[in-house]
């Protein structure tokens, strides 16, 4: 069970690069007050009770485990701390703290435009609750988005960069939005072939992203258990196929439910890079780890981006 409460590294360790100016700059936005939640780990099977709070300018996203001491406690959300990316996300600090399965909240703050929070929580795994980001983001409209004194800043894709392995790929390319694109394909029903395509804001990931739910194979959850994952799923928080059946009884919640999830994931994934990605995200077959290998390509490539701070005008377009 799945329970919401209602209570009233700093970005800058990416490489430095100039600020190109705006006329109207945007702002940065935290959390209006803190809200909590407490729910299972999909993968630990463990309940876990989290925190969302308010944060400084500048902070970014970061962890803190309330249940470790001394320098294990606090983790940045950033691409250099992805230390697993097996079924789902996991980063982690050089003190042995760590936290798994951010990306459905990642994903959540991302498209909600909160740019600094702090997560305080009492285990190593986010709560799964049903699979999707729509508690996380029923959470952050209960807490409210304030803005901040800094501006904001994105960074700005100028160059392709592109990854594939196995027949997998993913890319980055400019655009003057932040896009998301992705198609799958498995050979088996109900899946087979599936494409989403969003431009990024927290109406359309609201409406169309957030509560498409993490999927799995009935064949595969033993082999997955053996290798300590999958222990707290069930078909209250995951689609669950068997052979060419949808087992959860209520059937999906969007015709590709399962295209739409893996897109949930990559704004999840990507948020990771520290500040707002403006360019499109493309990807065949994608998944966590090919992403963040998406990310190190893209800060090992200095030519192909640079951080610039957000428009007034892209910023009130990403919150219709």
């Amino acid at each position: 069970m799945s329970i919401i409460t209602v209570p009233s590294q700093p970005i800058a360790t990416l490489p430095a690069m100039g600020l190109m100016g705006v006329s109207a700059p945007a702002l940065q936005k935290t959390l209006g007050k803190a809200v909590e939640c407490s729910g299972i780990g999909v993968h630990s099977g463990n309940l876990v009770n989290m925190r969302l709070c308010p944060s400084a300018e500048n902070t970014g996203i970061v962890f803190m485990r309330t249940d470790l001491v001394n320098g294990a406690r606090s983790i940045a959300a950033r691409w250099d701390n992805v230390i697993d990316t097996r079924m789902c996300t996991v980063i982690g600090n050089d003190h042995g703290g760590k936290v798994a399965t951010i990306e459905h909240l990642m994903a959540a703050l991302a498209a909600c435009g909160i740019d600094n929070a702090l997560i305080e929580i009492d285990g190593g795994e986010v709560p799964v609750m049903d699979g999707s980001s729509d508690s996380f983001v029923f959470l952050i409209d209960v807490a409210g988005v304030v803005e901040q004194a800094a501006p904001r800043r994105e960074i700005e894709i100028l160059a392709p960069v592109e990854i594939e392995q196995n027949g997998k790929r993913a890319s980055l390319s400019p655009d003057d939005v932040s896009r998301y694109s992705v198609t799958i394909n498995f050979d088996r029903a109900p899946i087979l072939t599936q494409s989403c395509d969003i431009i990024l804001s927290r109406g359309a990931f609201k409406n169309d992203i957030s509560r498409a739910r993490t999927f799995g194979f009935f064949e595969e959850v033993e082999q997955m258990q053996k290798m300590g994952l999958a222990r707290g799923g069930s078909l209250d928080n995951a689609v669950v196929i068997k052979g060419n059946e949808i087992l959860n009884q209520e059937g999906l919640r969007y015709s590709n439910e399962f295209a739409r999830h893996k897109v949930l994931d990559a704004i999840g994934d990507l948020a990771l890079a520290g500040m707002p990605i403006r360019g499109h995200f493309d990807g065949y077959c994608t998944g966590h780890a090919l992403n963040n290998t998406l990310l190190r390509a893209l800060f090992a490539r200095p030519d192909a981006w640079r951080v610039v701070e957000g428009s007034m005008e892209t910023a009130q377009a990403a919150a219709i």
